[in-house]
């Protein structure tokens, strides 16, 4: 047991838990890969708009610059799982966070549309490992509702980075459209951090790897597992698609929003999230988390038909504070029913798995929703966002009892 776990185990009322998760140094450190996790999309999608002029490029097809980035992370998510289960978290979440820092800098010096989409690739592969592996992390860290309460937390500074992220990247485009791109060159000291301050349990009795995989295999084919994965899928094709896709888009060409605006508008969303899932070591005192996140569908259904209806450019902060809200309760309470499934010893790759869902749902939300803003216009992809929560909501009711 380690020093975190033993003071998990004493841990007084759920209040005091909470207070003294915010001054765990591991804990910190896990934040400080949660502010990378998100970088990578978050903090240029306000310079989206500029790009397509500056390259030439077509609306469906600024969506390969997010594209490019997040299919790595659908084939070499699984491996990274299995190799920190097998060899140590350590050991590939540091060499993950030099190459997403290295390769995602590297963006900010080419001017060649194709150059680009190489050098996202790479940064892709670097950022693979580390959501997962994070949220791993945590979990091997603390258990019980002290887990719940620091993925909340933890989802709550994901949310604060989302809300930060377009407002710092549509300033700094100000000084040119290339400039936000350098932002993840902090992920190489925040990699020095990790390797020599971040004192985490490591697996140590380890499977024959015939067991190993069986026992994965037979976590996942658990129904409710199953219906969690497929609510990741979900959750990030509405995500990457609607919102942080297409909607930057809607908001510069329909109202002439410019880089700034669009960062604070869609800031709104992520503000809502970070004070939900502060509070969801409390929320869940009082409502199951699988209640949570079913609920959280809802209100992705309503929030982008909403958009598509919106005439106003500031009209469009309630149907965004509705996506920001089902976020808050959708995202930590998955991740925390997903830990819950697995020992350490498998809790790497069973993680993973559930990061490839993620990946899987950020390269089909800009692919799907550009099929659907080229046959239906921008209410088509609203409209088709709301369908795929609808859908997912009956799926989760049916799958997750």
């Amino acid at each position: 047991m380690t020093d975190t776990q033993a003071r998990d185990a004493a841990s007084g009322t759920e209040a005091d838990a909470g207070k003294r998760l915010i001054f765990d140094r591991n804990l910190m450190i896990c934040f400080g890969v949660t502010l990378m996790v998100v970088m990578g999309v978050t903090s240029i999608t306000p310079v989206l708009p500029k790009v397509m002029e500056v390259f030439g490029i077509s609306a469906r097809q600024i969506g390969l610059l997010i594209t490019s980035f997040t299919i790595p992370g659908v084939v070499l998510t699984p491996v990274m799982g299995v190799l920190a289960d097998r060899f140590g978290r350590k050991r590939i979440i540091v060499p993950s966070l030099f190459l997403f820092g290295v390769a995602g800098a590297a963006c900010c010096f080419t001017r060649d549309f194709h150059l680009l989409l190489t050098l996202r690739f790479f940064q892709g592969v670097g950022a693979a490992a580390l959501g997962p592996l994070n949220i791993t992390i945590i979990g091997d860290l603390f258990s019980g509702q002290r887990r719940t309460a620091a993925l909340g937390l933890n989802a709550s500074i994901l949310a604060l980075a989302v809300a930060a992220y377009p407002v710092v990247g549509g300033s700094l485009a100000i000084f040119g459209w290339y400039v936000p791109f350098f932002l993840p060159i902090l992920a190489v000291p925040l990699g020095c951090i990790v390797l020599f301050k971040l004192g985490n349990p490591e697996p140590k009795e380890q499977q024959q790897i015939g067991e190993y995989f069986r026992a994965i295999l037979a976590g996942i084919r658990n129904p409710q597992v199953l219906g969690l994965l497929l609510a990741t899928v979900a959750t990030f094709i509405i995500l990457y698609g609607p919102f942080l896709t297409y909607l930057p888009v809607v908001l510069h060409r329909a109202f002439g929003a410019t880089s700034f605006t669009i960062g604070c508008i869609i800031s709104v969303a992520s503000l809502m999230t970070a004070v939900v899932a502060s509070q969801l070591g409390r929320l869940i005192a009082r409502f199951s988390e699988r209640r949570l996140f079913k609920f959280a569908f809802l209100l992705y259904a309503v929030a982008c038909a909403l958009m598509a209806h919106m005439d106003g450019l500031w009209w469009f902060v309630l149907p965004i504070a509705l996506f920001g809200l089902g976020q808050g309760l959708n995202l930590p309470s998955v991740q925390s029913l997903l830990t819950s499934y697995a020992p350490m010893e498998q809790r790497g790759a069973f993680m993973a798995v559930n990061g490839m869902a993620l990946r899987l749902g950020q390269t089909l939300g800009p692919l799907v929703m550009g099929g659907l803003y080229a046959f239906f216009g921008i209410n088509g992809v609203f409209y088709g966002g709301s369908v795929v929560a609808v859908v997912m909501f009956v799926t989760a009711v049916i799958l997750v009892r």
